[in-house]
């Protein structure tokens, strides 16, 4: 157990590592050469943890889908009230990936880079993660009134509105995670301003 727990603690090491360089460089444009060099690993000992560039990409994500939808079950478990359940998938996501900015970008702009069965793997996790925040818009909506849009177009805004934390948000800077999880939310759910957007004003925007 304990040759597995070092196994596991090494592999993680090593994607964590990956995933800055993928940031930094792109997958496409890094070798495994590369990632050795930068990760501090030789190259024969990237070949005992992965066998393929594409495998450690596909680890990084999948890891990382597994690690937030664990997390984000655990902080939805026995609450009832759907705003309740909201704010903490908002608050969850951006704890996680706040702490993991890399993968964030990673999962951002290389998820069309996998192929066959990794990607079946990855986009699954990724079907069971949206659904999960769709079924919370859908009891937020039976509780709060009718939606003024598309529910799939709130669900891939909100994911939109999250992930995109990685071009300017600093974690060590001045605004904690958790005020940038309070105004995600309370914009989502609000609006900036709270106005009301009329037919008359932009008739060519209906609710769908």
């Amino acid at each position: 157990m304990a040759h597995q727990q070092a196994h596991d603690e090494k592999l993680d090491a090593l994607l964590a590592a990956a995933a800055r360089v993928f940031a930094k460089r792109g997958y496409h444009e890094t070798s495994m050469r590369d990632l050795a060099r930068e990760s501090g690993v030789s190259l024969s000992g990237l070949y005992y943890y992965v066998k393929s560039k594409d495998e450690l990409l596909f680890l990084i994500q999948d890891r990382s889908f597994a690690a937030v939808l664990a997390s984000m079950e655990e902080a939805i478990a026995g609450i009832e009230n759907p705003v309740e359940r909201l704010a903490r998938f908002i608050d969850n996501h951006l704890d996680y990936f706040a702490s993991h900015m890399a993968e964030m970008k990673v999962l951002s702009h290389e998820s069309g880079a996998l192929s066959g069965d990794f990607l079946s793997q990855v986009n699954a996790k990724k079907r069971e993660y949206t659904r999960v925040l769709m079924d919370i818009l859908a009891d937020v909506e039976r509780t709060c009134g009718a939606a003024h849009v598309n529910r799939r177009i709130a669900t891939y805004t909100l994911f939109g509105m999250m992930n995109w934390i990685y071009n300017w948000y600093d974690p060590l800077g001045d605004l904690s995670v958790e005020v940038l999880s309070q105004s995600i939310c309370r914009l989502f759910l609000g609006g900036y301003v709270g106005m009301p957007v009329s037919e008359s004003v932009m008739p060519h925007l209906t609710a769908g």
